[in-house]
């Protein structure tokens, strides 16, 4: 069988959870967050896989803009080289799974750089909403506790590329 991107949701222990919850543990707190099992299930699947494998251990939150949302999960971001951040991935690109929930204000979504180009790279909505968004990037969870660690993260000093003047990291994402 040809290798593929994350799994379609379809087995059975993906099936019997509708959602998962996991703890993005960072250099200035930890977020928690509900995930969307039933409503983006290869999404969800591909964030499991790669929380799981340490994939986003050590990135940054390469883009931060207050009032609107706080992006991570490019692996470049660990390099120290400000002009890669935001165009790493994870080798392979997974359709979107376009569902009824909105990008409002603590929503989880894969950040993309068009249709059907999701990969590990996510944002963490700020904003009370962002209806420009909205059936452009799958959303597949929902922060539950941390939502001031997100502001406080949207807030950092950062330069004219929205890049914090100081790292925020991504030290572990701990799949509960």
């Amino acid at each position: 069988m040809p290798a593929t991107a994350p799994d379609d949701g379809g087995d059975e222990a993906t099936e019997s959870v509708e959602h998962s919850l996991v703890t993005i543990q960072t250099s200035m707190g930890d977020i928690k967050l509900e995930l969307f099992n039933d409503d983006a299930p290869k999404t969800v699947a591909n964030f499991l896989k790669l929380a799981s494998s340490g994939f986003y251990d050590g990135t940054t939150f390469h883009r931060v803009i207050p009032d609107f949302m706080i992006q991570g999960g490019d692996p470049l971001s660990k390099d120290n080289d400000p002009s890669n951040d935001g165009t790493g991935g994870p080798g392979y690109s997974f359709d979107d799974e376009i569902n009824d929930h909105k990008l409002v204000k603590g929503a989880l979504a894969m950040a993309n750089s068009g249709p059907n180009t999701n990969g590990s790279q996510f944002f963490i909505v700020t904003a009370d909403a962002t209806p420009w968004l909205d059936g452009k990037h799958t959303a597949f969870g929902m922060v539950t506790e941390g939502q001031d660690v997100v502001d406080a993260i949207s807030a950092v000093n950062r330069d004219a590329r929205d890049r914090p003047l100081e790292s925020v990291v991504v030290n572990n994402v701990i799949v509960e």
